[in-house]
C-alpha cells in the first residue's frame, strides 16, 4: 500500500512539475508576443517606397497590435530621424557610423539607351566615359554620328550615390539637360529620342522592355545585367539597399529586420530589388557598415 501511494505521489509530483514547465514555456511565449506591441516609424525618399509598403503591411498582418508608419519624401532627412530617435529605420544605399546598417536587398543599375541605338555592349570605362563627357559623340564608340545626350538623375532618387561608386566615377555627371527624377521621365525621354543614355534601376528597366517601351539595357564588361549577375557580383552596377536602425535598436525593430530578411520578405523585395542569396559568396560593398546583424553580402 506505502508503494502504491508513493508511486502516485510520484506521478502527481511529475504531472505538477509539467504543468509548471508548460505553464512557463507558454508565459515566455506570451511575454515574447506581448513585446511586439507598439508602433515604429521608417523613413524615407527613395524609389524603395512600393515594396516597403508592402513588407511592413505583411508584418502587421503577421503581428497584430504592431503598427509601422512612414515618413517618405524627397525632403525627408531620414538618416537624421534616426539618430534623434524619432524614427526606428531608414532607408538608404549609404552606412552611417553612428548606425547600425543592415542589407536587405540589391538594387542592379541599367545604362539605357533609345532601341535604335546600335550599341548594345559597353565598358565601365566606357560607361564613365559617357557620363562624364569624355565620350561626346556615338561614333566614339562605332555608333551613328551624333552628339551623346546624358539624362542625369536626382540626387535624393538613391540611385546616383550608388551608380557613381560602383563606376568610380568621381567627376560631376554630365548632363544635356535637367535632371529627372521619375523613372516613367526617363524612359519616355529614353525612348523618345535616339541619342539619349540614362540609368535606372534594373527591375524598372527590365519591366520597361517587357511592356514593349523602345530602350535598351546596355551589356556592361561582357555582364548581362540580371538577378544572377547582380547577386554574385560580376555585374558592377549594384547598390546594397540599406536600413539604418540605432546600434541597439528595440525587439519590435528587430522582429521587422529578421522579417525583412527571411524567406517570405525577401519574396516580397522581389518587384523591385534583387534579394539577397547567403550562399553566393562576394566582395562587401565598400559602403557597408559591417555589424552582427547585418546580412552577409551576397
Amino acid at each position: 500500500m506505502a508503494r502504491r501511494t508513493l508511486s502516485g505521489f510520484r506521478r502527481i509530483l511529475f504531472l505538477t512539475v509539467g504543468t509548471l514547465l508548460l505553464s512557463f514555456e507558454m508565459l515566455l511565449i506570451f511575454n515574447a508576443e506581448a513585446a511586439l506591441t507598439g508602433r515604429i516609424l521608417i523613413a524615407g525618399y527613395g524609389p524603395e517606397l512600393p515594396v516597403i509598403q508592402d513588407l511592413t503591411k505583411a508584418y502587421e498582418r503577421l503581428h497584430p497590435g504592431t503598427a509601422i508608419d512612414l515618413e517618405w519624401d524627397t525632403t525627408v532627412r531620414a538618416v537624421h530621424l534616426v539618430k534623434t530617435g524619432e524614427a526606428q529605420i531608414a532607408v538608404t544605399d549609404q552606412s552611417d557610423p553612428a548606425l547600425m546598417a543592415t542589407q536587405i536587398a540589391w538594387d542592379g543599375i541599367a545604362v539605357i539607351v533609345n532601341f535604335a541605338n546600335p550599341i548594345r555592349e559597353v565598358s565601365s570605362a566606357q560607361v564613365r566615359g559617357l557620363f562624364s563627357a569624355q565620350i561626346t559623340n556615338w561614333s566614339e564608340l562605332d555608333g551613328a554620328a551624333t552628339k551623346v545626350e546624358v539624362i542625369p538623375r536626382t540626387a535624393p532618387n538613391n540611385l546616383t550615390p550608388g551608380f557613381q561608386s560602383s563606376l568610380l566615377l568621381m567627376e560631376r555627371i554630365a548632363a544635356s539637360g535637367m535632371p529627372v527624377r521619375l523613372d516613367q521621365k526617363v524612359l519616355s525621354l529614353v525612348s523618345g529620342r535616339d541619342a539619349t543614355v540614362s540609368y535606372i534601376s534594373l527591375a524598372a528597366a527590365l519591366r520597361a522592355q517587357e511592356d514593349g517601351i523602345s530602350i535598351r539595357i546596355l551589356t556592361i564588361d561582357q555582364v548581362e545585367p540580371g538577378e544572377a549577375t547582380v547577386k554574385n557580383g560580376r555585374y558592377r552596377l549594384r547598390r546594397p539597399v540599406l536600413m539604418l536602425t540605432a546600434t541597439h535598436p528595440d525587439p519590435l525593430t528587430e522582429s521587422f529586420l529578421a522579417f525583412v530578411r527571411s524567406i517570405d520578405g525577401q519574396q516580397l523585395l522581389r518587384p523591385m530589388f534583387v534579394p539577397l542569396d547567403p550562399s553566393i559568396p562576394a566582395v562587401v560593398p565598400s559602403n557597408v557598415q559591417r555589424s552582427e546583424h547585418s546580412a552577409p553580402a551576397s
